[in-house]
């Protein structure tokens, strides 16, 4: 985790039920390296750790996956199209297709693998 002045954002939790499921499942629609991690008795997965903003799956009872609440983005810039299929093959579901987003660029909501709502988001359609 890092406190980037440039994030407003620095941190998210996904919930997960089946946390090697939901790390295959990230790593292959962000293309992003997932890392199953241990600390202080806690085992849960790191995605996308930078100098910005980064996140973790975390399978807990408390936190359980959702479809509703805030609706986190995830930057597939070039790849949004790649990364939609891939979340279909990986036991994910389309819940809104690719779309244009105004001047934002282009996204597609998707439920995860594990039934979180989230968004895949590019700066262009591809």
């Amino acid at each position: 985790m890092s406190n980037n002045d440039n994030n407003l954002i620095v941190w998210v939790d996904i919930p997960v039920v089946d946390l090697l499921r939901a790390a295959d499942f990230y790593n292959a629609v962000l293309d992003k390296e997932v890392d199953i991690t241990e600390l202080d008795e806690m085992t849960f997965a790191t995605i996308g750790l930078s100098d910005g903003s980064g996140g973790c799956l975390y399978p807990d009872g408390d936190y359980v996956p959702c479809d509703s609440g805030p609706l986190v983005y995830f930057n597939v810039d070039g790849r949004l199209e790649e990364a939609v299929v891939e979340c279909v093959k990986m036991g994910g579901e389309i819940v809104q297709d690719t779309h244009q987003i105004g001047n934002f660029g282009h996204r597609a909501v998707i439920k995860d693998s594990e039934g979180t709502r989230i968004a895949l988001h590019s700066t262009t359609k591809s």
